[in-house]
């Protein structure tokens, strides 16, 4: 049964309490990871949310993959975006954003970011790649959130919360090292403010992560275009101590990158097919293998 048609057969089930206790229950549901097909009987059967014009509305996939990124419910985010593809990554209706702002991007790259859901974000970004339109898939990578957010793209949190995993992801499925927020900063300007305020007491595990970032810009990014470079040339000695004398003349220009890093970018932007004529002991290892020597090679 059109789920249209259930609302209008349960009208007792429109009220805005009883709307908010079926939206709570599915809630604690989607948190409690319960199988995929109760969660999905109790979307298209009773759970309703209210929204501001006064009416009831059933979950969307949208709207349910939120609650499953923010719980980490892996099964019923790989089943949303297999079943409904590119409507599991739609805006969702105004109630589920912070603001009335409606040309703002659909929040679940950057969700998945923040909430540091590896393996969802990998099913998200699979699901894109599916895209046949390449500029809607490259506009959905780059997309920017609301103004309340400053306009940050997924790329700018990535950056921003030293999300190493989540930047690395990002970047090798296409997602821009140039797009701008509200600010005009790219997503390194981003990363380099957090390296200039944590300062030289930076250390430890966000030390690392915020440094495994900057490998990933410099091995991603063919032009290194950024709002702070500056800056950068023009207070050498504190840039030097922040980032490291290697980092700080390949940022700042006045190095060429190594001969290591020219290379890794030929290979990762050699399409695969390419490469499948040549004998197996020739062919590049996989991404991962690659990024962890060169995060060997530069610390």
């Amino acid at each position: 049964m059109p789920l249209e048609v259930a609302w209008r057969a349960r009208d007792d089930y429109k009220s805005e309490s009883q709307c908010q206790r079926s939206s709570f229950a599915f809630y604690r549901a989607v948190r409690e990871l319960l199988p995929v097909w109760l969660l999905e009987e109790m979307r298209a059967t009773e759970a309703l949310h209210w929204e501001e014009d006064g009416r009831a509305r059933a979950f969307s996939p949208s709207e349910a993959l939120l609650y499953a990124l923010v719980h980490d419910h892996q099964e019923y985010a790989r089943h949303l975006l297999r079943r409904y593809q590119a409507r599991a990554l739609d805006a969702p209706s105004p109630s589920f954003r912070c603001c009335a702002c409606t040309d703002a991007a659909a929040p679940h790259l950057a969700l998945a970011v923040r909430h540091e859901r590896g393996a969802i974000l990998g099913m998200i970004l699979e699901a894109a790649a599916a895209e046949e339109n390449e500029q809607q898939r490259r506009a959905f990578l780059d997309a920017r959130g609301c103004t309340h957010s400053g306009g940050k793209s997924a790329m700018h949190v990535a950056s921003e919360l030293a999300r190493a995993d989540c930047l690395l992801a990002l970047l090798a499925n296409g997602a821009s090292p140039y797009v701008t927020d509200s600010a005009g900063d790219t997503p390194l300007d981003r990363l380099l403010e957090e390296m200039e305020r944590a300062g030289d007491a930076d250390s430890g595990g966000d030390a690392r992560a915020r440094r495994a970032c900057l490998d990933y810009f410099l091995l991603f990014a063919p032009v290194l275009r950024f709002r702070r470079a500056q800056e950068l040339r023009e207070d050498a000695s504190r840039w030097t101590r922040l980032l490291g004398e290697h980092a700080y003349r390949w940022l700042a220009g006045r190095a060429p990158l190594s001969l290591f890093v020219l290379c890794t970018r030929t290979l990762l932007s050699t399409r695969a097919e390419l490469l499948d004529s040549l004998p197996r002991f020739l062919r590049p290892p996989p991404l991962q293998n690659f990024v962890h020597h060169y995060n060997s090679l530069s610390s």
